[in-house]
């Protein structure tokens, strides 16, 4: 079975640091697009950090730019989004996510609808207080 499983929310004050972890399991991840969503209440999904499979370029969205780094490690299977400056406005559900099949480039993973992915996980809960 593949799998795609997030780690590493909390809750924090603002001005704080997190990192979190997505674990590939089932197949290799190296060949696709992958990158890091996230889902507040009432507000659309938002992705936040991507790579291309084509250059391994990265995309971040202003919201984020600066403040968040998305990093890969192919050999463990295991992408990060490591979160610095936290905001209140940060707080979601975060999600990482797969594409294969299809060359993307970061910033066109990070706008794709979700029913286009082929796997995400169950995300985890990132709470940011004031």
């Amino acid at each position: 079975q593949v799998q795609l499983e997030e780690s590493g929310g909390g809750s924090v004050q603002a001005g704080a640091s997190l990192k979190l972890s997505c674990v590939g399991s089932g197949r290799s991840f190296d060949n696709y697009a992958m990158g890091w969503f996230r889902a507040a209440r009432g507000q659309e999904r938002e992705g936040v950090s991507c790579f291309s499979n084509s250059d391994l370029s990265t995309y971040y969205p202003g919201s984020v730019r600066g403040r968040f780094t998305i990093s890969r490690a192919n050999a463990t299977n295991t992408m990060y989004l490591r979160m610095n400056s936290l905001r209140p406005e940060d707080t979601a559900v975060y999600y990482c996510a797969a594409l294969g099949g299809v060359i993307l480039s970061a910033q066109e993973m990070c706008v794709m609808e979700l029913d286009e992915y082929d796997y995400w996980g169950q995300g985890t809960q990132v709470t940011v207080s004031s």
